[in-house]
């Protein structure tokens, strides 16, 4: 597991948001917002598992949940969840989010659609989601 000081992990969370700087690591870390830092030698470092916590918030913070919200959400998940959440924070970039049309299709599918994709295709899209959720052979 590779272990990070503060200005590292800002460092590189900076590449995802750049309002993840440094004091916000650590404001972050002092709210209990991620897990206690954990030992390495005589130091307290951040590792892998610190990195999921953030780029967690980060997505859940881009979906207009309050740090309260996300914090209570977070304590609740097991590490598998939380690097779930993590894993879609590329879903979540403000410029695919103005631009990508999002479509309910029933309360739990959701899809989102490039507006490269000609209307036809977009049409046969949703067509086979839907019938595929109907149990039908598209």
């Amino acid at each position: 597991m590779n272990s990070y000081t503060a200005k590292q992990i800002a460092e590189i969370l900076q590449q995802d948001d750049p309002r993840m700087n440094l004091r916000t690591i650590r404001y972050y870390t002092q709210i209990g917002m991620v897990p206690p830092l954990e030992l390495a030698g005589n130091k307290r470092v951040y590792t892998d598992r610190h990195l999921h916590y953030f780029r967690a918030i980060i997505a859940l913070s881009r979906t207009g949940e309050t740090l309260a919200s996300i914090q209570a959400t977070l304590r609740d998940r097991s590490m598998e969840d939380i690097e779930k959440i993590s894993r879609q924070l590329p879903l979540y970039e403000p410029s695919r989010m103005l631009d990508n049309e999002t479509l309910k299709i029933t309360e739990d599918v959701i899809i989102t659609i490039s507006p490269r994709i000609s209307a036809e295709l977009k049409q046969k899209v949703i067509d086979s989601v839907s019938q595929a959720l109907k149990g039908e052979n598209p």
